[in-house]
């Protein structure tokens, strides 16, 4: 698949000395919700962003509107379908074609409620929000420790709250609960444990790791919840996209390297479930999700 510059043009025609003094960011799902308002912030931060997701088509306003902002290099966009772990590799193998740094990786993107089961077998939820990402990180994390210091920001939920633990059979299997609120919030945990072992993994490395909640925020990860489910959440208190990016940049910007591996919420330091912090599960996930990703 192709890759394209905002302005559709083939990436070999992007200037390389217009991005050689910028950090590089890499966005997953940053054309909705709180992933565009962090990609459009890290441009005026001074970042060169990428933003990787499914559709030119959905994410060229944001490329447009990051354009307009005349600030730097222009954003570029990368294919990436989270739910196929070949799009994931081709996604990570085309981001090292640009030859560029990688300062920043920013798992923003996710699903909430849709039920089934990913290309790969996996059940949705936990293989779109949390093994798509564990893959693409895996992949690009020699990219993000020559370029470092670099920071990855895992978005998770305080929705890691609601599980009794994970089901390892259940992840291979579709989606089980009515409304996929359950396996959501497997996959939060999931995103979680994963940032705080990748945190051990790459202590000393440059590499700094955060996990978040970003709030009940108004955006379209509920678009698959049945039209009942959604008034409760609104009901719930739901905050806008702009409030809910703002733990994100946070992390991504003024987090200090000695919190790497911990999760935040209302851009400060949270407590976790105590799933949460359990180093043997989250062992285990990692050593489950590697067998997994493998080719």
């Amino acid at each position: 698949m192709p890759l394209f510059p905002i302005d559709n043009q083939p990436l070999a025609d992007v200037s390389a000395a217009r991005a050689a003094h910028a950090p590089v960011a890499l966005i997953t799902g940053g054309n909705v919700g709180i992933g565009r308002v962090t990609a459009i912030a890290l441009a005026q931060a001074g970042y060169q962003v990428v933003i990787a997701g499914r559709s030119l088509e959905r994410t060229q306003p944001v490329l447009d509107q990051i354009r307009s902002l005349a600030l730097g290099p222009e954003a570029l966009f990368l294919p990436l379908d989270l739910a196929s772990l070949s799009s994931v590799r081709e996604c990570a193998g085309q981001f090292k074609s640009l030859n560029l740094p990688l300062h920043l990786l920013i798992n923003n993107a996710g699903v909430a409620g849709l039920r089934g089961k990913t290309v790969d077998g996996f059940e949705m939820a936990f293989g779109v929000n949390h093994l798509g990402h564990f893959l693409l990180t895996h992949l690009l994390l020699p990219d993000l420790t020559a370029s470092g210091p670099a920071r990855v920001v895992t978005v998770s939920s305080r929705a890691h709250k609601r599980t009794a633990g994970i089901d390892w059979d259940a992840l291979q299997s579709p989606t089980r609960s009515w409304t996929g609120i359950d396996e959501y919030a497997v996959s939060k945990l999931a995103n979680l444990l994963f940032s705080a072992e990748l945190a051990r993994r790459t202590q000393g490395t440059g590499v700094s790791c955060y996990s978040l909640h970003p709030g009940v925020v108004d955006t379209e990860i509920w678009r698959a919840l049945p039209d009942w489910a959604r008034p409760l959440l609104r009901w719930r208190g739901l905050i806008t996209a702009e409030e809910g990016a703002q733990t994100t940049l946070h992390c991504a910007l003024h987090a200090p390297v000695s919190e790497s591996g911990l999760y935040f919420a209302k851009s400060q330091v949270a407590h976790t479930a105590p799933l949460g912090q359990d180093k043997a599960l989250a062992q285990q996930l990692w050593a489950r999700s590697e067998e997994w990703v493998k080719p």
